[in-house]
C-alpha cells in the first residue's frame, strides 16, 4: 500500500483525492484509521496529490487578534448547538452576495454543499460528532472563487486542505471549528443499527442540544431522559476517534483560518448560558471585518479561561488505553454496548440500570 503522507496518519480531508488528474487516488477508510493510497498502476507522478496534503506541507497558522464570546440575536440561536454565531455569519455572508461551503447532513451522509440560498444554510447548522467528506466541495470552490466570495466552514483540517488546494486567493474566507477529534461514520452507523435505525432512512440528526448531549433523530431522543446514548458516550470519552486525531497539529492556539468557532465553556454570563454561547477567536482582518457585518450580540471574555475549558486550544485529546480494544471489538461485530461493557463496564452498567429505573418510574407513573 503506497500512501500519501505517513500510513495511518491521514486526515480523511479528500483534497489528494480531487487534486489528482487521473483518479488514482482513494482514501482507505476503517475504524480504526483514514490512509489516502496512490494506485501506481495509472500514476502519472505530477505529485499533485501531495502538493495539497496539509500534512506534507506547511500550514502557516495565526495567534488570535481578537477574542470574544457571543450569541445570535434572532431565532436562529434556538436551532443551532451553541451560541449560532456561524448561522449569523453566513446569512450575512450570503447577503453580501457571496457563497457558503460547509457540512450537512442529507441522504444518509455527513457531505458538504455550496449555496447562496439563504434558505439552505439552516442544513449547516449544529454539531456533527463524525467524520464528514469534503471531497467533492474542493473543485466547487475553485471554480466560484474566480468571480465570487466563499466562506468555507468546516474542521481545521478541512480548512488546512482547501487553503492548499485553492492557494492564496482574497475570495476564498475561511472559519475552522474546535475539534475534540471525529469518529468515522461506520461508528455511528454501527450504534444506529443496534437501537434499530438506518441511517439512510434518517431526514435528520442532532448530537446535542445546547449542553445537553445525546442523539437526537428524526426530532426523537434516543436515550432516556437523564442519561446519554453509546455513542454518545463513546464520543465524549474520545473512544472512537481515528488514530491522527491523537496528534493533531490544529489543536493549539494559532489557527489557520479567518475566524474560529467554539463553545465558550466556563462563562460568567449564566443566565444565557442555556441559550447557547459561541467563543470566538479572529485571526485577520478579514475576519473581523466579517464579524462586524453579522447580527449578533459580542462580550468580552477571558482568552485563557477559554483556553483552559476548550483543551484542544493547548493539545489534542488523549488516547484512551481502552481505544484498541473497543475498535477491535466493533470490526468484530461484537455489537456497540456489548463492546463499551468491555472496555467501561462500571460506567456502561451504572447508565444501564438508571435507563431501567427511569423507564420503570415512568411506566408507574403512566399507571
Amino acid at each position: 500500500m503506497i500512501t500519501i503522507c505517513e500510513k495511518n496518519m491521514c486526515n480523511g480531508c479528500g483534497a489528494c483525492v480531487a487534486a489528482c488528474p487521473k483518479k488514482c487516488v482513494s482514501l482507505n477508510k476503517n475504524v480504526s484509521c483514514y490512509n489516502a493510497v496512490i494506485d501506481k498502476s495509472i500514476c502519472i507522478g505530477c505529485n499533485k496529490c501531495k502538493k495539497v496534503c496539509p500534512n506534507l506541507n506547511k500550514v502557516d497558522k495565526l495567534q488570535p487578534i481578537m477574542w470574544k464570546q457571543g450569541w445570535n440575536l434572532n431565532k436562529s440561536r434556538k436551532i443551532s448547538s451553541s451560541g449560532g454565531i456561524a448561522y449569523a455569519l453566513m446569512k450575512s455572508f450570503i447577503d453580501s452576495g457571496g457563497y457558503v461551503a460547509a457540512c450537512l447532513f442529507e441522504n444518509g451522509k455527513f457531505a458538504f454543499d455550496v449555496t447562496n440560498d439563504g434558505e439552505r444554510i439552516v442544513k449547516f447548522v449544529g454539531s456533527k460528532y463524525v467524520k464528514s467528506d469534503p471531497t467533492d466541495v474542493f473543485e466547487r470552490v475553485k471554480e466560484l472563487v474566480n468571480n465570487n466570495k466563499v466562506l468555507f466552514i468546516a474542521l481545521p483540517c478541512q480548512v488546512a486542505a482547501m487553503k492548499q488546494y485553492i492557494g492564496k486567493d482574497k475570495n476564498l474566507i475561511t472559519i475552522d471549528l474546535i475539534c475534540h477529534g471525529s469518529p468515522d461514520p461506520q461508528m455511528l452507523d454501527c450504534y444506529l443499527k443496534e437501537v434499530g435505525l438506518r441511517i439512510n432512512q434518517i431526514n435528520d440528526i442532532q448530537f446535542r442540544k445546547k449542553s445537553s448531549y445525546g442523539l437526537i433523530v428524526d426530532g426523537k431522543r434516543i436515550a432516556v431522559d437523564n442519561t446519554i446514548d453509546d455513542y454518545t458516550y463513546s464520543f465524549i470519552k474520545g473512544l472512537g476517534n481515528t488514530l491522527n486525531c491523537y496528534s493533531c497539529q490544529f489543536a493549539t492556539i494559532k489557527r489557520c483560518s479567518d475566524i474560529t468557532l467554539g463553545d465558550s465553556w466556563g462563562t460568567e454570563y449564566k443566565n444565557e448560558e442555556k441559550k447557547g454561547i459561541s467563543l470566538i477567536l479572529v485571526q485577520t482582518e478579514i475576519g473581523r471585518k466579517l464579524l462586524e457585518k453579522a447580527d449578533i450580540e459580542l462580550r468580552d471574555v477571558d482568552l485563557n479561561n477559554s483556553i483552559n475549558n476548550n483543551k484542544q486550544l493547548m493539545r489534542p485529546s488523549v488516547k484512551p488505553r481502552e481505544r484498541e480494544l473497543f475498535l477491535q471489538l466493533i470490526e468484530k461485530n461484537n455489537g456497540f454496548r456489548k463492546s463499551l461493557l468491555r472496555v467501561a463496564p462500571k460506567a456502561t452498567m451504572k447508565r444501564i440500570v438508571k435507563e431501567k429505573m427511569i423507564k420503570t418510574i415512568k411506566k408507574i407513573k403512566e399507571k
